[in-house]
């Protein structure tokens, strides 16, 4: 690291270290500078193989279809697999706004990608959120072509930015409201319950559970009065059988069943190390179980999530879906590896160029694209 000198008072010359420009953390407008430029080489890679929209249209087409059901609140012939969260934000702006199902998709998945790695900075910081932005695939996918984990997101974080404040029940309001967008949101709920217990705030934790019940019932009444039961979107995540098994069985039954090409298997079992090298990093650092003991509600949604990803029995999805999976605990990830993030904007900014190309790729296809590279050859 570069040095200069400077004389003391007493004329012996004092060494001062100066920080290169680079290695400073990066500011809030940076973080979304750079998701911004990774957005745009995204879209731009996708509408020089296919038409964006209709990609759109694959990625959202399930989010739709329920929106559209919501605003006419007609759900004959309506196949219940996905939570309805975004479906109904989604209605709720194309009912103010007169957007399109379609539109409203993208606003808020867009929207609520940039509010997530504002969040992300603000709990983990800077080179946490800038990490974020540029190493998931399928975190950009979802926030370009749609799907419900950057709301799920949007509304997790700010939970937790919530209880940092001690504001319990807005904390609970908003951690619901995560839940009906992906179910493995109730850890945050269940974390929020044991750390009011444990503090023996049981006034709190009565508001708070009073909350969490408000809104699961308001989200289950359509389920039960329309489709026969108040867990019909659970039933559709594994119809077949248990929901949770035995760790890593899953992963590995899935893969000997369910061939795939290299690449997604390089993609997924990458991150399915990744993710177990920082859970192991976080147990044996100091600073981690330093963090883990100051925001226990961010731990205890962590543990479990990741526990339940683990342990996810659906041999089909479980592997080549994990990355997608842990999209919420990839901050976690990070922040568990963060001594050892290299400290150099400038590699994020390389970065922001080049993986956005490479999500882009990954969600055409590498045959479409090197078939159409052919093609212009």
């Amino acid at each position: 690291m570069p040095t200069a000198t400077a004389s003391a008072p007493t004329g012996i010359p004092k060494q001062i270290t100066t920080v290169s420009p680079w290695a400073r953390e990066p500011s809030a407008r940076e973080v979304c500078a750079i998701a911004l430029l990774g957005g745009l080489i995204f879209v731009a890679v996708i509408c020089k193989s296919q038409n964006y929209l209709a990609k759109v249209d694959i990625f959202g087409d399930a989010y739709m279809e329920i929106a559209s059901a919501i605003r006419h609140w007609d759900f004959r012939g309506l196949v219940v697999e996905q939570f309805w969260g975004l479906p109904y934000f989604m209605a709720a702006l194309s009912m103010l706004t007169d957007l399109s199902d379609r539109t409203s998709l993208l606003v808020i998945c867009v929207a609520a990608s940039f509010v997530s790695l504002l969040f992300v900075r603000r709990l983990w910081g800077g080179w946490v959120a800038a990490s974020f932005a540029v190493v998931s695939f399928d975190w950009m996918q979802r926030s370009y072509l749609g799907g419900s984990e950057p709301l799920f997101a949007a509304l997790l974080f700010s939970s937790f930015l919530a209880v940092r404040r001690q504001r319990w029940v807005l904390a609970t309001l908003l951690a619901s409201l995560a839940t009906v967008c992906r179910p493995l949101g109730v850890f945050a709920l269940l974390g929020i319950g044991v750390t009011l217990l444990s503090k023996r705030e049981f006034l709190r934790c009565a508001a708070a559970t009073a909350t969490g019940a408000a809104i699961g019932l308001a989200y289950v009444l359509p389920l039960w009065r329309y489709f026969g039961s108040p867990l019909a979107n659970v039933h559709g995540y594994n119809p077949q059988g248990k929901m949770f098994g035995f760790p890593f069985y899953a992963i590995i039954k899935g893969t000997i069943l369910y061939p795939a090409p290299w690449t997604n298997l390089v993609l997924s079992f990458g991150w399915i190390l990744l993710v177990s090298a920082a859970v192991i990093a976080a147990v044996r650092s100091e600073h981690y179980r330093v963090y883990a003991r100051e925001f226990p509600v961010e731990n205890i949604f962590a543990a479990l999530y990741l526990l339940a990803v683990y342990c996810y029995n659906s041999p089909y999805w479980a592997r080549g879906s994990f990355p997608r999976f842990v999209i919420p605990v990839v901050p976690f990830v990070l922040f568990a590896f963060s001594p050892r993030i290299p400290k150099d904007r400038r590699l994020l900014w390389a970065l922001a160029f080049i993986m956005p190309a490479l999500a882009a790729i990954s969600a055409i296809g590498l045959r479409s694209v090197l078939a159409s590279i052919r093609s212009v050859f």
